[in-house]
């Protein structure tokens, strides 16, 4: 076993039983979780650096040894593994015009565990299309027009992309109607092309399912590979979803329940990252509550926002500065964390070694998570100065918290506490909820178990969030 890889003893008992090996290979650190299948207990874990500078399967196989040398005799073949490693899922969305598909997109693009990297509206020209390549997606969302409408920009769109030396693989999910043609005009330029449902079959009824599922495929076909990752083909064999997709499904199963396992209702989600900030949110629609809706973009009652300047390493200095935009800093107190914050960007792997090394982790993230929560409560500003549709979080009654610094930190609470009780926020907050923190980073796990092993992943979920946070 590599003594970098760090595990946890063993459940007592488990050994000798059926169990599931969930793996996330991250962006810093690669976890491992033995869960055993019918009850959802732990079994065993490991954590390892994801070796991304050699080869991810260097950390992914320490880590498989140390689960082996704590459940000597397991079968550990049954594996069930997401990657955010080599930054994830970098997706661009191309799309009518910003108020409906391409927002539609946008939302969609998101909530499939992508990083949305480039955001265009209206016909491309060229200075659209060096943008576009200037963002280096891996994949793009072509979306424009409801089915049977308006079919000029999408296939105008189209013919642009297929103009150009980007190759990278595009989804479509646009006009019906036009679905055919822009194939074809894809495909015989050699850009690698898959078309789905229509994001925005009609105007306010968005469809997020089937583009979610092809933007997956998409990913473990085509990015996983193209990253160059492992040299050989075991991993992507062995990748599912993007991380952010699998903590979405399992925050989706943590609200439904499965089988005998009661779901928790309305809940949230946070996990303050190495690069991003992510929030998720699971709420349940509700006609007296909400009114009317008049979002023509549709609204997506299970969702993600990723804030790609608010990181606790690469993009510690994105946090003073939106801190600063949004009034939870004064420019002194900013000038006096720059240091700290310039520190973590230049050394992502830095480690706090002292009391106020700990105070400032804790300082970082508190504002993190303050800001993530008014931009995704809010709804996110779009390139017209507008806003997104918000949330109306007053109902959640679950909040889970996860990330290095809130699973390390026996002070997660209060930085919870504190995110949840910002009154100045301008978004209804929370008004009776539970926290917990994912201490054993189970979110992932019960994500990769949803399909295939449900109540496994429910009692997962139960063991070790919900029943948590109803002890608490």
């Amino acid at each position: 076993m590599s003594p970098a890889a760090r595990p946890d003893p063993p459940a007592a008992g488990v050994t000798g039983r059926a169990v599931a090996v969930c793996g996330d290979v991250g962006s810093t650190y690669t976890k491992l979780l033995a869960v055993e299948l019918g009850t959802g207990a732990l079994a065993a874990t490991a954590e390892h650096r994801t070796t991304v500078d050699t080869d991810v399967l260097v950390g992914y196989d320490a880590c498989l040894a140390a689960l082996a040398d704590q459940l000597p005799g397991a079968d550990l073949s049954a594996q069930y593994v997401c990657s955010s490693a080599g930054g994830g899922l970098r997706l661009a969305v191309v799309g009518y015009e910003p108020l409906v598909t391409a927002d539609a997109g946008h939302r969609v693009g998101l909530s499939a565990g992508a990083r949305v990297v480039h955001v265009a509206a209206g016909p491309l020209d060229g200075a659209g299309v060096r943008a576009l390549r200037a963002a280096k997606p891996d994949v793009v969302l072509l979306v424009g027009g409801t089915d049977g409408g308006d079919a000029e920009v999408l296939t105008h769109n189209a013919a642009r992309l297929a103009g150009t030396r980007l190759r990278v693989p595009v989804v479509v999910a646009g006009n019906a109607d036009a679905a055919d043609a822009v194939r074809q005009r894809l495909a015989d330029a050699g850009v690698p092309v898959s078309v789905t449902d229509n994001v925005l079959p009609r105007i306010g009824q968005l469809n997020p399912a089937p583009a979610r599922a092809a933007i997956r495929r998409v990913f473990l076909s085509h990015v996983i590979g193209g990253k160059k990752l492992s040299a050989g083909a075991r991993f992507p064999r062995l990748v599912r979803a993007a991380t952010p997709d699998a903590v979405l499904a399992g925050v989706e199963l943590l609200a439904d329940g499965a089988g005998e396992v009661p779901g928790a209702g309305e809940i949230l989600a946070v996990d303050v990252g190495g690069a991003t900030t992510d929030v998720y949110s699971v709420l349940v629609p509700d006609a007296e509550r909400d009114g009317p809706h008049r979002e023509v973009a549709g609204t997506l009652w299970r969702s993600r926002t990723v804030e790609g300047d608010l990181g606790m390493r690469w993009n510690a200095p994105g946090i003073l500065a939106a801190a600063r935009d949004e009034r939870l800093l004064s420019d002194a107190d900013a000038a006096a964390l720059a240091p700290a914050a310039d520190r973590r960007a230049g050394d992502p792997g830095l480690l706090p070694g002292s009391d106020t090394d700990r105070d400032v982790e804790r300082r970082l993230a508190g504002l993190a998570l303050r800001v993530a929560l008014r931009r995704h409560a809010r709804g996110q500003r779009r390139a017209d100065g507008s806003r997104g549709p918000g949330r109306d979080l007053r109902r959640v009654r679950l909040v889970v918290g996860s990330g290095g610094v809130l699973r390390h930190d026996g002070s997660a609470p209060v930085v919870l506490s504190g995110a949840l009780g910002d009154h100045a926020g301008g978004y209804p907050l929370p008004t009776r909820a539970a926290t917990v923190v994912d201490h054993r980073y189970v979110l992932a796990a019960v994500g990769l178990l949803a399909g295939e092993h449900p109540g496994t992943a429910a009692r997962l979920a139960a063991q070790h969030l919900t029943d948590l946070a109803a002890a608490g």
